[in-house]
This record gives structure tokens, C-alpha cells and sequence, in this order.
């Protein structure tokens, strides 16, 4: 039998979750990540996994990855040197974008700088409609102009985005085919290809992105498959993508900017499949890392997909979990703002050189110093033991911030960890309360290294009754990969009246993306009982701004026109308060969604119960919310079983992730092992 493995880099950790079929044990293993060349920490972390579990490298058959490398690009400005290719008289687009200020109320900070400067963009001469006819012809000659200034130019990428290529590609595509064949090493990105949508600056943008992590990604993505392959010649390779689907290492190649958020998207996966398997349909996660915080609204265990956002600064269309992140995380650096408040994050210590009780030269105060102070970690350490940490360097380094505040030690950690609670409460209400949802009806799923530390004061903020923390939390993104399938997303736009005169229209689109769509699962080699399309138009009222995306499910009969409008009507209703019956609607885009099921991994036997309760390991002090420290018990996660009942004070810990009752709290043990968490008021 075969076994798979999910693997994702963190800003600290790398994780790794493998499953094997034949005996049904799940394997975990946590490495520190390494941030100068994260495929090192991949590999090795692989080849540890396996000898410690006693599988055999030779029968992994599938090796699934979510990697920040282009995130990291994006951050350190480290990919490569673009050209950039546009239709004359939009070569400045790129910098005008659209007039929004990066801050609504600071007149001093500007966008980013472009990744283009403007010596590199260069305009041709030719011009397609809106409707696809060409106007102005493409002639050899401005090819050949053009494909002699990107040779001068150096560049190592090329984006290709001209006005309305997203109805009618062929002038794109002719400048492609001559760059290839002019400079084959040069790396090529097309905007009818990255995302073939219109909103001009939009798809400019993320075509000049892709370009940008094309270098990079290639060379990462070539070095991880080599290396997998030399140890594991059999296993299949996919890439997580920010949809929170799996894509072959040759389309990641293409399109790399589609990984940008692929950790925290994964990790919102495997939260849905933990909160399936408890049965809870709706969930807020609280994906607390490293560096970060990544919060997400979950509703009959669907989650909510984002088609506009900034990826650091820079404005991206194209299909993603709806995550919220903030830089909150236990990393997260304590410091003084110039008003003389205290601050934590969004700056953090990382992995090297990490919070000052790592002990790898680190010397601010970080949310992991203050959770070590209050005796909410060990002092024998992280991952199990295998990561002490030095309580002694933690209060040095909180000790300046004590004195200038004027608290002990311990009162000023739990103001940093109060404001760290505050910052997470906030991104949870934005994704919550702003959109009109109540979180008090929801379960709090927390997960991440530091997720279930701190779960029950953020629960208690915002009045949330229940809190389902995962069998392995800390590792939960790494899970998602292996319960992810072969995601790909095809879409038209095509404004058209919704009316039953264009009835005709919409089901000849609908057909044409199926046909795309099974030319890639053919390509992919997805059995035909494993295939999935999902239909989703994208609606408005004519003369609205922007669009609903209203999703009518994997129905191979589509809807008529009146159906339509309710199901419309009933998307705005949710979005906006209100809907308005006999205002013209049109539908802008049209949307397939082919979803290529992967074999899933089996629920895990559920262990035997038992009738004696479950004994503490140790005791330690520990604050909580009090003056003094509280005598608590600690527990090992590994002897809880199902019907096991704990009240809080207690402190659960495992090799991924340390869960926290405050007094009052109630902890059950659910049939699948998960804790369920009754939140004291």
C-alpha cells in the first residue's frame, strides 16, 4: 500500500502530515522552516518523516505542498526582471491604477512602486474592441520591434496584456510565439491565459505579478520536484493554490501567482474536513501561526471565495478563499508606537532569528516570550521537547517594556497577549460582524501552532459559546493539502441581459467552458467518475459597480431565467440587506469550476473509551486573567480519549500546538478525538 503526505512552510515551522492506508496511522513531524532556501526544510523534513514512521520513501504516491515562496518574493521584491508588453496608449497603466490611496485617511503613504519601471513597458501598436474585432491589425513589423526591445531589455520575464485580449487572444498570442522562439529562455505570461477577465488594471496587475514570480517559482518548483522524485520516483506532485484546490507542478509553473496564499488556503481545507467530520457546519477558523493570524467564515461547510484583493500592496484578480489576515502571531513583536502605546505586531521576530526564549539570538518580546513567562508553555519546550525554551531570556526581553509601563513582568505579558486577543477579535469581526453575521452562532475552530493557546479569550470576546479544536491543530494546513482535490477554474465575461431572448447565449457559453474543462481533466488523467463542474455566474443590476458571484452547484440542467433571478435576488439579500424585483439584471461573467476528486484519506478508528478519568501529567503555575498564578494541571493530548471531561484551569499539551482552559472552562473528548470546549462566560 501507498502512502500520502501534505507538507506546508510556515514563516517558522514546516509541517509535514502523512497518512499511510494500510495501517491507518496518521505520522506528523514539525521542522523549523528555512527561510534562505525553504526546499530544504521541505526535503529534510520528508526524509525525517519517513525514517521516524518506518515508511518506505519508494511507495509515497502523492506529495502535496503549500509553499510561501512567492508571497516571500512579493514581500522582499526578489523576483525577477520584467517587461511588460501593452497596447499603445496604456503603457502607464500599470502605474495610474485606479485613484485609491493605500490608506483612506494618510495622504503620505503611497502604493508600492510598480514591478515594471516604466524604461521596461513598451507599447504596440494594434486594437481589438470590446466585441473582438480587430480594428488595427498586429503587423510583423511592430513584432519584431517589440521583440527587439525585450531583448535589450535584459528581462527575465515578459507580461503580455493588451486591451481586450480576454475576448480575442490572437494578438497575444502572436507576440508570445515570437518571444518564445526569439528568446526561449525567457519566461512568458499572458493575460488571456493568467485571467482572462475584463476590469483592465486588474488583470494587468496580476499578469505583471505572474510574470514577476515566474523566474522564482520555476526555479523552486524545479528543485522540489527533483528532489521528490530522486527519493520517491512514484509519487504524483501537487501545488496548493489560493482557491484551496491542487494544481500539477507544470500549470504552478505557469501560473505561480495562484500560490500566493496557498498555506492559509489549505489550512481553511482541512478545517472544513475537521469540522465535517464533527459535525459542525458552521465555523469561524483561527489560523494563528508564526507571523500571522488568518481568520475565515464558514457557512454549511462552504467556504467564501474572494475574486479581488491586494497580495502586499498589489491588486490581484483571481479566485481565492475569502481569508482575513493580520499580523498577529506568536512571533509577534511587543514595541512602543510614537504615542506611547504599546503595540504587538504586525512586525515579528520569524523564524531566525525568532522569539527571544528560542535562544537563536533574538532579544525583543514576542507573544510566545509572553505565553512562556505566564507558564502557558513549558520550559521544556516546543515540538514535544525536542525545542526548549529559555524562560529566563523571555523575561529579559519583556523586562524593558515592564519598566517603562511601570508593571511586573507578569502583568505587562498579559497585556501583550491581551492585545494580540484584541487584534485576532477584530479580524474575525471583520469577516463576521461587518458582513452582517453573528459569531455567537458560530463554533470557533482554532488551529496553527499558537491557535488553541489563545482560542478561549478570543471565544470569550466575541461571545462565542463553543470552541473545536482539531485532533493535530498545529499541523492542520499540512492535513488540508492531503483532503484537497485537482482544482481549476475556467471563465468568460460576457455581459448579457438576463432575459429568456439570450437564454441560447448562456448555455452555448456554459458548453464551451465545459469542453475546456474536460480537456483538462483528460489532461490531468481525472477519471471520468472523479470529475466535478460547478457553475457560478457572476450578477448584477445593470449599472451596478461590481458583481455577485451566485453559484448554481455541479446541476448539469441549468436553471431558467426566473430561477435565476431568485437565486440572485437571494445572494443580494444576504450581501446587502435587500434585493429590488424589477430592476434589470445582467450576468457579467460566466465561471466553471473543475474539481478532479483525489482518494481521500479514511477516517481514523475512533480509540476505545474508558471509564477512569484522565490523570494529569504535571502541575505548574499559570496565569490567566488573575493577579496571582493559578495551580493548574496539565495534560498530555495524547492520553485524552473519547469521553474524557476536564474543567478548567488545565493546559493540554502535544508536539504541534498547546490548547488553554481558563477556569470554568469545560473540555469534552468527541468520538473522532477532537476537544470540544464549552467557553465559561
Amino acid at each position: 500500500m501507498s502512502w500520502v503526505t501534505g507538507v506546508d512552510v510556515g514563516g517558522t515551522f514546516t509541517d509535514l502530515y502523512a497518512f499511510d492506508p494500510e495501517s491507518g496511522a496518521v505520522h506528523l513531524h514539525k521542522t523549523p522552516s528555512t527561510p534562505g532556501n525553504p526546499a530544504e526544510a521541505v526535503l529534510g523534513g520528508l526524509r525525517t518523516l519517513a525514517a521516524r514512521s518506518g515508511l518506505k520513501l519508494a511507495d509515497l504516491a502523492r506529495f502535496c505542498h503549500g509553499t510561501t515562496v512567492g508571497t516571500n518574493a512579493l514581500i522582499q521584491r526578489s523576483g525577477g526582471t520584467v517587461a511588460l508588453v501593452t497596447t499603445a496608449g496604456f503603457r502607464d497603466l500599470l502605474e495610474i491604477g485606479r485613484q485609491t490611496r493605500p490608506h483612506m485617511y494618510d495622504f503620505q503613504i503611497d502604493n508600492p512602486a510598480p514591478l515594471v519601471p516604466r524604461h521596461l513597458r513598451f507599447a504596440v501598436a494594434e486594437r481589438i474592441t470590446a466585441g473582438g474585432r480587430v480594428i488595427a491589425p498586429l503587423d510583423e513589423d511592430e513584432i519584431a520591434r517589440v521583440v527587439a526591445a525585450v531583448r535589450r531589455s535584459g528581462a527575465d520575464a515578459c507580461a503580455i496584456c493588451l486591451l481586450f485580449a480576454f475576448v480575442n487572444p490572437a494578438h497575444e498570442r502572436r507576440l508570445r510565439d515570437a518571444l518564445a522562439a526569439a528568446l526561449p529562455g525567457l519566461d512568458i505570461s499572458l493575460s488571456s491565459e493568467v485571467q482572462p477577465e475584463f476590469r483592465e488594471y486588474e488583470r494587468l496587475s496580476t499578469t505583471v505579478l505572474n510574470a514577476y514570480l515566474q523566474p522564482v517559482m520555476s526555479t523552486y518548483l524545479r528543485d522540489i520536484a527533483a528532489g521528490v522524485r530522486a527519493m520517491a520516483p512514484a509519487a504524483a506532485i501537487g501545488i496548493s493554490q489560493s482557491s484551496g484546490g491542487l494544481m500539477s507542478v507544470e500549470r504552478a509553473r505557469r501560473f505561480p501567482v495562484r500560490t500566493a496564499l496557498s498555506g492559509p488556503a489549505a489550512g481553511v481545507v482541512g478545517a472544513v474536513d475537521a469540522a465535517r467530520r464533527a459535525g459542525f457546519p458552521d465555523i469561524v477558523t483561527l489560523d494563528m501561526g508564526g507571523t500571522s493570524a488568518d481568520v475565515a467564515l464558514i457557512r454549511d461547510y462552504m467556504p467564501g471565495t474572494s475574486f479581488d484583493r491586494d497580495i502586499e500592496g498589489f491588486p490581484t484578480r483571481l479566485p481565492s478563499l475569502d481569508i482575513n489576515a493580520v499580523g498577529a502571531g506568536g512571533g509577534s513583536i511587543a514595541w512602543f508606537e510614537r504615542d506611547g502605546l504599546l503595540k504587538v505586531g504586525p512586525r515579528s521576530a520569524g523564524a531566525v532569528p525568532g522569539p527571544a526564549c528560542y535562544g537563536l539570538g533574538g532579544t525583543a518580546a514576542t507573544v510566545t516570550d509572553a505565553n512562556l513567562v505566564l507558564g502557558r508553555l513549558p520550559e521544556s519546550g516546543l515540538l514535544g521537547g525536542g525545542m526548549r525554551l529559555d524562560a529566563a531570556a523571555a523575561r529579559r526581553a519583556i523586562t524593558p517594556l515592564a519598566e517603562r509601563l511601570g508593571f511586573a513582568v507578569e502583568r505587562t505579558a498579559q497585556g501583550i497577549l491581551g492585545i494580540v486577543v484584541a487584534n485576532m477579535v477584530r479580524a474575525i469581526r471583520a469577516v463576521s460582524v461587518v458582513r452582517g453575521h453573528d459569531p455567537r452562532l458560530f463554533v470557533l475552530l482554532p488551529f496553527g501552532g499558537a491557535g488553541p493557546l489563545h482560542a478561549s479569550d478570543v471565544a470569550r470576546s466575541l461571545g462565542i459559546a463553543r470552541v473545536l479544536v482539531p485532533p493535530a491543530p498545529g499541523i492542520l494546513c499540512a492535513q488540508g493539502l492531503i483532503v484537497s482535490d485537482l482544482r481549476e477554474s475556467f471563465v468568460r465575461t460576457r455581459p448579457t441581459p438576463l432575459d429568456d431572448r439570450h437564454d441560447a447565449t448562456l448555455r452555448a457559453l456554459i458548453d464551451e467552458l465545459r469542453r475546456e474543462a474536460e480537456a483538462w481533466f483528460a489532461a490531468e488523467g481525472v477519471a471520468p467518475a472523479r470529475r466535478v463542474c460547478r457553475i457560478v455566474l457572476d450578477m448584477r443590476y445593470v449599472g451596478q459597480n461590481f458583481e455577485l458571484a451566485v453559484d448554481l452547484g455541479d446541476t448539469v440542467a441549468l436553471p431558467d431565467g426566473a430561477a435565476l433571478r431568485r437565486l440572485f435576488f437571494a445572494e443580494h439579500e444576504r450581501s446587502y440587506g435587500f434585493h429590488t424585483p424589477d430592476d434589470a439584471i445582467e450576468i457579467v461573467n460566466y465561471r466553471l469550476v473543475a474539481i478532479g476528486g483525489l482518494r481521500q484519506p479514511a477516517a481514523l478508528a475512533a480509540p476505545p473509551r474508558r471509564e477512569a478519568a484522565a490523570r494529569p501529567t504535571g502541575r505548574r503555575p499559570v496565569w490567566f486573567a488573575g493577579a496571582a498564578a493559578v495551580d493548574t494541571p496539565i495534560y498530555d493530548r495524547a492520553q485524552l480519549l473519547p469521553g474524557d471531561r476536564l474543567t478548567g484551569p488545565a493546559v493540554v499539551e502535544q508536539m504541534d500546538a498547546t490548547t488553554l482552559l481558563f477556569p470554568g472552562d469545560l473540555l469534552a473528548v468527541d468520538a473522532a478525538c477532537n476537544l470540544i470546549v464549552e467557553v465559561a462566560r
